[in-house]
């Protein structure tokens, strides 16, 4: 039998490929192992019940609902706020737009808006009042909700200000439509801003967080909102086959994350900031962006899969393609700063 404690194989690569690459922690591991645990389909799960206790209340909303995946998270979210029909508003890169298998039309049966933007991800005023359709609407589908993605994967991990969030919020409130916040990375906007997450949970009537990216839990999303969202919310996640049972297991893994891990956060943007430099070293002729918080994009005129390649053959470092022209680095945890120091100091590519 092997010890748990010893990783399952040895990488030699620095993979930066993603933030969900990261593995739980031997304390983790082992605060998950003796975690009390019951049914959590009954309400009966005491560590479910106390991550979703405790996420509710970081954001001064009512409820939690501890789901699989974010994608989950997301989908159960959209069809607490609209009808199969209807219209979602948000930038055209949004996660829940683009990478979640055409999830919002396949089960929700929505039509997606994409609104103009400024930078690449933040929705402009003009383009929200030309693209929104009253509710009396026979012709058009109606919009009933504006989605927003902090931090933005597609532009490279950008924070939305908050004055803008603020702005957008009063807009929606003015036009009584939803507000969904796709906060994956959340986490990171507030470690990086000072941002209060109570503030985020003013400004939202509903927010999705996960638990296995840059904070290391193996798995696990929280769908933050009012009790009667929640309640309902149950029923939507029974349907999408999201019920688990002593999923204690994975919350205690996703508590832990909260109270050890939030910080770190801080370590993964420094990190980025260190990439980028020696990528612009390496690439001259590419665009690469200036992180905001752990994730870099090098931009490319010509297809970047040579590029991709010589990075893996000569250096050892994986990075992933969010198209053919751009590649992606995201800093994690499981990846150390003195490996990302080892590696900026390393030879230029040829």
């Amino acid at each position: 039998m092997n010890d748990c404690s010893t990783p399952p194989y040895n990488w030699p690569f620095i993979d930066l490929r993603s933030d969900t690459l990261t593995q739980p922690s031997d304390a983790m591991r082992q605060t998950m192992a003796c975690a009390p645990v019951g049914d959590s389909f009954y309400d009966e799960d005491p560590s479910v019940l106390e991550l979703e206790q405790t996420v509710s209340t970081l954001f001064q909303h009512e409820a939690a609902l501890f789901v699989p995946t974010g994608t989950m998270s997301n989908q159960i979210a959209v069809q607490l706020h609209c009808r199969p029909g209807e219209a979602v508003l948000g930038a055209p890169d949004l996660h829940i737009f683009r990478a979640e298998s055409g999830a919002i039309a396949a089960l929700g049966g929505l039509q997606t808006v994409s609104v103009l933007t400024d930078n690449d991800f933040l929705p402009r005023s003009d383009s929200l009042e030309e693209l929104f359709v009253a509710r009396d609407s026979i012709v058009s589908p109606p919009t009933t909700l504006l989605a927003i993605e902090n931090t933005h994967l597609f532009s490279g991990g950008r924070i939305h200000p908050l004055a803008h969030l603020q702005a957008l919020s009063e807009w929606c409130q003015g036009k009584k439509i939803a507000t969904h916040l796709d906060g994956a990375r959340l986490w990171h906007a507030h470690i990086e801003t000072g941002v209060p997450l109570s503030e985020y949970g003013r400004l939202f009537q509903t927010i999705s967080v996960c638990f296995s990216k840059g904070l290391g839990a193996p798995a696990g999303s929280c769908l933050i909102g009012s009790k009667k969202q929640i309640e309902r919310g149950k029923v939507l996640r029974k349907r999408l086959g999201g019920t688990m049972r002593q999923s204690g297991i994975l919350a205690a893994g996703a508590l832990f994350a909260l109270e050890h891990h939030l910080a770190d956060l801080k370590n993964d943007h420094i990190k980025a900031k260190k990439i980028a430099r020696w990528l612009k070293k390496q690439c001259p002729n590419a665009e690469v962006s200036s992180p905001e918080t752990n994730i870099v994009l090098i931009k490319f005129q010509n297809t970047a899969l040579d590029i991709l390649k010589e990075f893996e053959n000569r250096f050892q470092i994986k990075l992933s393609m969010l198209n053919q022209k751009t590649l992606r680095a995201v800093c994690h945890r499981d990846v150390s700063m003195e490996s990302i120091d080892s590696l900026t100091e390393s030879a230029s590519m040829p």
